[in-house]
């Protein structure tokens, strides 16, 4: 449920974040979706420890891109949010690589993720 979750949220935000850097989404409604898959991933419960510290990193991951594009639609600087968000999400690649051959031998593919 976890990976499911994550991918889903992953791409959305993808979709969204294209279509704001186009011009053609609301801010106000890219951050709400970034605090929403925050709180979502946070309700999931992966029995694995790799996967316990990935939904740590991407639960806060999540919520430093929403606060980032919350400050970037009111004019303020965002620049330390979206640093934080993206080493967040490097975190969490960088520890799904090196977990993944063992979730593969446990049936649980991360490749969605990576």
């Amino acid at each position: 449920r976890f990976l499911a979750t994550a991918a889903v949220d992953l791409t959305v935000l993808g979709i969204w974040t294209a279509d704001f850097n186009a011009g053609e989404a609301d801010a106000e409604e890219l951050a709400q979706l970034a605090f929403d898959a925050a709180e979502r991933i946070g309700h999931v419960q992966p029995r694995d420890p790799s996967l316990r510290t990935a939904q740590r990193y991407l639960d806060a991951m999540y919520t430093e891109y929403g606060k980032a594009i919350t400050l970037k639609a009111e004019g303020k600087p965002a620049g330390e949010h979206v640093y934080r968000a993206y080493g967040l999400a490097n975190f969490a690649h960088d520890l799904l690589l090196a977990a993944q051959p063992e979730l593969e031998r446990k049936g649980c593919s991360v490749a969605t993720l990576l």
